[in-house]
């Protein structure tokens, strides 16, 4: 079951079925994010052919981790199956 884990908290878990594995990152779908420990961001990136990339910051027992989430509210047509899903770094463990 993958999960995705960040100061001695998991913040995301799915069954296998669910989440999508785009360049080698692990997208959990929304229901499976605990909104609890997310803040949103104003930071944005852009990916050549998914699209428009919005952020969110950790917060998870008083310590923040900047935009270390992020997620596609528009993803390109190639992208579609991840619409909303959330992918993690900066530190934070995810375990396939």
């Amino acid at each position: 079951m993958p999960t995705a884990s960040w100061n001695g908290v998991v913040i995301a878990q799915a069954d296998d079925g669910e989440v999508q594995i785009v360049e080698n990152n692990v997208y959990f779908p929304p229901s499976s994010v605990k909104r609890e420990y997310l803040q949103a961001s104003s930071h944005t990136s852009r990916c050549p052919w998914k699209g428009l990339a919005s952020y969110y910051t950790l917060s998870v027992n008083g310590k923040l981790n900047e935009n270390a989430a992020w997620y596609y509210p528009e993803p390109s047509e190639k992208a579609a199956q991840i619409k909303d899903h959330v992918a993690f770094w900066r530190g934070v463990e995810v375990q396939r």
